[in-house]
């Protein structure tokens, strides 16, 4: 039996990066390994409740409060380390062909920090796309409003937050 898993195709990854890249208004950068994690609980919504809070993060346990821990059992994952690294390929492909179409700086890219240099276009391609499901939209302001200021390194940073990622040595 083939199933379809929209986690291993190349286009919903490009639709995934569009949606996150519409919805970050920041100006500076943000870096490539960021991006990769927002991009995990983009597509497992569900996962939002495996990331450590702190005590006085009042505000985003709220908005995880919405989240419904439903088990489907055509999309349960058992380790998600390995999933997120599995996803790799498929995240860079979509930000590389971003990059080609002139969405996102190549140069910054080859550094592993993302930055949007046409806005308008981005915007274009999104106007396409119906809009984002209370679930997803939960997602992204939650990532995009929140953990865009959490370091990416140390005992309190997003990777050891989140244990997609090793952080022990960083």
């Amino acid at each position: 039996m083939i199933t379809y898993n929209q986690a291993f195709d190349y286009y919903h990854a490009i639709y995934r990066m569009i949606r996150i890249l519409t919805n970050y208004r920041h100006t500076e950068f943000v870096e490539l390994d960021r991006i990769r994690i927002w991009d995990f609980y983009l597509l497992f919504p569900e996962q939002v409740h495996t990331i450590t809070l702190k005590q006085d993060e009042k505000e985003i346990r709220q908005l995880r409060k919405n989240f419904i821990r439903k088990d489907n059992p055509y999309n349960k994952l058992i380790d998600s380390k390995k999933v997120f690294e599995r996803l790799r390929p498929y995240q860079l492909t979509a930000l590389h062909c971003l990059a080609s179409y002139g969405i996102i700086n190549k140069s910054l890219l080859a550094e592993n920090r993302i930055s949007i240099i046409s806005k308008e276009l981005l915007s274009e391609y999104e106007s396409k796309f119906e809009p984002l499901t209370p679930t997803e939209q939960n997602v992204v302001t939650i990532m995009v409003n929140h953990f865009y200021k959490l370091s990416m390194f140390g005992p309190d940073g997003l990777k050891s937050r989140t244990k997609l990622m090793v952080s022990r040595y960083d």
